[in-house]
């Protein structure tokens, strides 16, 4: 039987419905688990953590919407995420895991053998679970680390915090996807992050959507894609203090460079299939030669992407 998915969103689960749920754990014929906004007692938390745990096939687990509700839970999480090695999307949106619970999380989530997705938005976070997140990006060289991280409405990080941030975004070897939507962040922080973008050889998708930016951020980024080469392809500017014209010149000019490079890519698929067969084998494209698209669906293949699940 192929790995189905359990999606229940804002309801009361009972124990019968919690049991049906860690027996298709254990049986692994879950790869999709959400219960976004679902209450159930703290005992049966703890049944579906150990079933997280004892499977093989789960590889998205959506707990968004307050389900991990306190240190208790966290802890539950981080003992079960320590022992399952099939997740790789982790959604904890709107969690108010402070960073106590970041703590409590980290070495489950910078060990995890598969987790390349992780949605910590609107989880009450500060400068230490960002400094810990860091350690979740390592840079050339190291181990692998997260392909799409989502920091949305953390206000209470600071300018030290997302400082920290940009250092490691332009160092990480992995990063592809990275959501700040909503934090109080400014035309300051914006041009840190446009120092790392240009650093970055694999970020492709930065959201900075309602961040208080002006147009001052948005020159920053206009000339850096204009003069520089980057591996961006999507950068969102919604809702801030931005004329429709910058955003237009900027959106314009990256899609010209992903146009660029699916024409790239094209006609090296070509050449591979006029090649050889020995030489098809060792063929190698470089990730700068790949489109975003294929990227994100990479890690978001197993029902909504992180992107569509943050805006609901």
């Amino acid at each position: 039987m192929l790995p189905g998915s359990i999606q229940i969103t804002g309801e009361t689960l009972s124990g019968a419905e919690v049991k049906d749920i860690c027996d298709s754990l254990k049986e692994n014929t879950v790869r999709l688990l959400s219960v976004r906004g679902c209450q159930f007692s703290d005992r049966d938390f703890g049944r579906v953590c150990r079933g997280v745990a004892e499977s093989h096939s789960l590889a998205q687990l959506n707990l968004n919407l307050g389900v991990v509700s306190s240190i208790t839970r966290t802890k539950q999480l981080a003992d079960a995420l320590k022992t399952n090695r099939s997740i790789q999307t982790l959604f904890l949106h709107g969690s108010p895991l402070l960073d106590a619970g970041l703590v409590a999380l980290n070495t489950a989530l910078s060990t995890h053998p598969s987790l390349v997705c992780l949605d910590l938005g609107d989880c009450m976070l500060g400068d230490e679970a960002v400094r810990l997140i860091c350690g979740m990006l390592p840079p050339d060289g190291a181990k692998s680390g997260l392909r799409e991280l989502t920091l949305s409405a953390n206000p209470a990080i600071t300018t030290k915090g997302w400082a920290r941030l940009a250092v490691a975004v332009a160092h990480s070897s992995q990063l592809r996807v990275l959501n700040l939507d909503y934090n109080p962040l400014g035309d300051q922080i914006a041009g840190m992050l446009a120092v790392a973008v240009a650093s970055s050889r694999t970020l492709e998708v930065l959201d900075l959507e309602g961040t208080g930016l002006t147009n001052q951020s948005a020159q920053i980024f206009l000339d850096m894609v204009e003069n520089y080469p980057t591996s961006l392809r999507v950068l969102v500017l919604a809702e801030n203090d931005i004329s429709p014209e910058l955003q237009q010149q900027i959106s314009d000019l990256l899609s010209e460079g992903e146009e660029e490079e699916d024409k790239e890519a094209e006609a090296q698929a070509n050449a591979n299939a006029n090649a050889p067969l020995a030489c098809e084998k060792i063929a190698w494209i470089p990730h700068s030669n790949s489109s975003g698209r294929h990227v994100i669906l990479l890690t978001s293949d197993l029902g909504d992407s992180l992107l569509a699940e943050t805006e609901m």
